[in-house]
């Protein structure tokens, strides 16, 4: 591009300051030029604090009167459909904060938006970016672990609703497994070749809630007039199986009586298994003896430049048509294995996954 792109933020909340910040570290190539949030004194605010020109309350009236080129949508789950296919038939990319949708339907309108409209749309599945996961795509394809064929993804805290929406389904579609499951099992997926899921039988359990060990009151504390209510699983548990035959089992939690928060990623092959918690380790066997391999490096994943090289993606794959590391279809697939996984929690019984 002989210009330098235009970008709009829609949704001024926490994530939204990562987004931003990664665009400004390219300020040869992109320009924050505008931002949204239905809290018009949040959004401008936000714009003074990172020198964007103009603010809006409502998304639509901003994609009408701006010239926009691309878009990171940060709102909560329920408003990034409405948000990301306006952007699209605006003639925008859009990158779009995870989960990409409420569920698997609302994320393929999305993507079939993006194709109508020959436009990029990225679900910002950032764990891909990070230096754990480069560490260990060195180790599979040198072939370090052989044939992976099972696979484990936790993402536990003790007591870490993030409070506000995040606890009220109406608005974020659901707890733990959405907001904290979804990390570590499109990481996971991701690191193995991303196979298909043909199935997922899951659980979840509410028996803990919000107010526990006087935390309550500070947890809510961005919820206003009392607008949220808590309405979403506490802890999430499920078995995925893939095409290939590798299973995935998933552990998620807002609330739950362990020791300590933990997100720890774990990869078993024919040749060698590995767990990164938060360094990683590699479990093998050499000359008859079973040895344990650690680095001399830090593996552990660093927030270090983290957001910001996801944003390098995006805007990379805008201006030079870089082949985009997030493809389209894989925000659904999640959605897909999040569905069946709810819906298998409510059923009490496997649900097949139809990709």
């Amino acid at each position: 591009m002989d210009k330098k792109l235009r970008v709009a933020i829609i949704g001024t909340g926490n994530i939204s300051n990562y987004h931003v910040k990664g665009y400004k570290a390219l300020p040869h190539l992109c320009d924050v030029v505008a931002c949204c949030d239905i809290d018009l004194d949040k959004a401008k605010a936000y714009a003074s604090r990172n020198g964007i020109p103009a603010v809006y309350a409502d998304y639509n009236e901003m994609l009408e009167k701006e010239s926009i080129d691309a878009v990171s949508v940060c709102t909560w789950n329920a408003a990034h459909k409405g948000a990301a296919v306006a952007a699209l038939n605006a003639g925008a990319h859009v990158i779009v904060e995870k989960p990409m949708a409420m569920n698997a339907k609302e994320a393929r309108e999305m993507v079939d938006a993006a194709k109508k409209n020959n436009k990029i749309i990225m679900t910002a599945f950032v764990r891909r970016f990070g230096n754990d996961a480069d560490f260990l795509t060195d180790f599979i394809k040198g072939g370090t672990f052989g044939d992976i064929y099972y696979t484990k993804a936790t993402y536990l805290r003790r007591n870490g609703c993030p409070g506000g929406w995040f606890g009220d389904k109406a608005y974020s579609g659901g707890g733990p497994l959405i907001d904290l499951g979804v990390h570590v099992m499109d990481l996971v997926r991701y690191l193995c070749g991303s196979p298909k899921p043909v199935s997922a039988f899951g659980v979840t359990y509410n028996n803990l809630g919000m107010d526990r060990a006087g935390s309550g009151e500070k947890a809510w504390r961005a919820n206003p007039n009392g607008m949220f209510k808590y309405t979403v699983e506490d802890f999430a548990s499920a078995l995925i199986r893939f095409d290939n035959g590798m299973t995935m089992q998933l552990e998620t939690s807002f609330n739950l009586n362990v020791k300590k928060d933990c997100g720890v990623i774990s990869l078993f092959g024919t040749k060698a298994g590995a767990v990164a918690d938060p360094q990683l380790e590699i479990y093998s066997d050499m000359n008859g003896h079973m040895i344990n391999i650690g680095m001399t490096e830090s593996t552990a994943l660093s927030f270090d430049g983290l957001f910001e090289r996801e944003i390098a993606h995006f805007v990379d794959c805008v201006v030079n048509g870089t082949e985009c590391r997030v493809k389209p279809e894989d925000g659904v697939v999640l959605m897909k294995m999040i569905d069946a996984i709810y819906e298998s929690a409510a059923t009490g019984k496997e649900v097949a996954i139809d990709c």
